[in-house]
């Protein structure tokens, strides 16, 4: 597709919406409508439709790669486990792997054992969790190297879960939040 200088164009995978006012190379430069010039290519930038109302997001694009790759994000969205709506206002629970919550005292312990200690606890946890229809599930571990992290993104990988990181603000990048697919109760 080509553009023109003085195009309404919006950005494909942003919230942004503008006018051409440069063409070159391939490259185009919109003015975003808070007056902020910006650089896209050619396929990131779709033609708008003057007479359509603003009524949401992509309301007012006018291109079926758009709306396909929307319409794919949706599909994908959509998982074979279904969530019991009961369980949305149910607590977190919260799951502290630090060596010293989960033992008296680490004296004579390697950092081998110390780890197999803190992934058990973590697939126990896990367990209990599914076991009990518990949805989400937040375990503490720390920002230290990052071998205790990966260990247990390795773990979640087993299990019917999404995770990814807790809370900033009440956790610190020390935090992964675990969101639980629960099947239907029969």
């Amino acid at each position: 597709m080509s553009y023109c200088i003085g195009d309404k164009v919006a950005v494909l995978d942003d919230v942004l919406k503008g006018t051409v006012i440069q063409i070159e190379n391939g490259m185009i430069t919109i003015e975003t409508d808070e007056g902020f010039p910006m650089q896209y290519a050619e396929k990131e930038l779709v033609l708008l439709r003057h007479d359509q109302a603003d009524l949401s997001k992509y309301s007012d694009i006018s291109n079926e790669d758009l709306m396909d790759k929307e319409a794919d994000k949706r599909a994908k969205k959509k998982s074979l486990f279904k969530s019991d709506n009961s369980d949305k206002n149910q607590p977190t629970m919260e799951v502290d792997l630090h060596i010293g919550q989960l033992t008296k005292s680490s004296k004579g312990m390697d950092n081998y054992d110390m780890l197999n200690l803190q992934i058990n606890t973590a697939k126990q946890k896990l367990e209990y969790a599914l076991r009990n229809r518990i949805q989400k599930v937040v375990f503490i571990h720390g920002k230290g190297e990052g071998v205790l992290k990966k260990e247990l993104e390795f773990l979640l990988k087993k299990y019917p879960v999404d995770f990814y990181e807790a809370s900033f603000q009440k956790y610190g990048l020390g935090a992964t939040e675990v969101y639980i697919y629960q099947n239907p109760k029969h």
